[in-house]
């Protein structure tokens, strides 16, 4: 019941893709963090009807599945970009200008830490330590790290990665 009222929403999702997850996970007990991971790793995020639709299939409540979701930082409830920016902002990178330069990176991409650009390429994430110190401060872009970042290099580190999308 739930799956069919989440696929008829505005911006349908291919809930294919969660079937498949689920049919090969659904009968392994203990096994919702597994699904939930695969169907962030399908889709980026975990789209809310697919949430329903697991809590359907595996008869448990939706508020399990969005407890388990909003608990463990490793999910995301809302969609995020093509390149997630973590800002280093733990104590050896705050010392070195980690504030300053997640204040640009926000004003260079108009968004602030958590949110994500409207055309979905960028999400900027304010982090507490990525265990880099020696490299401060540090930005991560996915997984290639720009290690000893000045506030003047995060106009070139945007653009560059625009100019890849061109």
């Amino acid at each position: 019941m739930c799956a069919n009222k989440a696929t008829t929403l505005e911006n349908e999702i291919d809930l294919g893709k969660t079937e498949k997850i689920l049919e090969k996970y659904q009968t392994i007990k203990g096994a919702l963090i597994p699904i939930l991971q695969k169907v962030q790793d399908e889709y980026g995020y975990v789209p809310e009807e697919a949430a329903y639709l697991v809590a359907d299939r595996l008869g448990i409540y939706p508020s399990q599945i969005f407890g388990v979701l909003t608990f463990y930082t490793q999910f995301h409830l809302k969609p995020r970009g093509k390149y997630i920016m973590k800002v280093c902002c733990g104590t050896a990178c705050h010392v070195k200008g980690a504030p300053g330069i997640l204040d640009r990176l926000q004003a260079t991409l108009n968004v602030q830490a958590g949110e994500t650009t409207a055309d979905n390429i960028f999400t900027v994430e304010r982090v507490n330590c990525i265990g880099a110190c020696s490299l401060a401060p540090i930005i991560v872009v996915n997984k290639d790290a720009h290690a000893k970042v000045v506030s003047d290099d995060v106009a070139n580190i945007v653009n560059d990665l625009k100019a890849r999308e061109a």
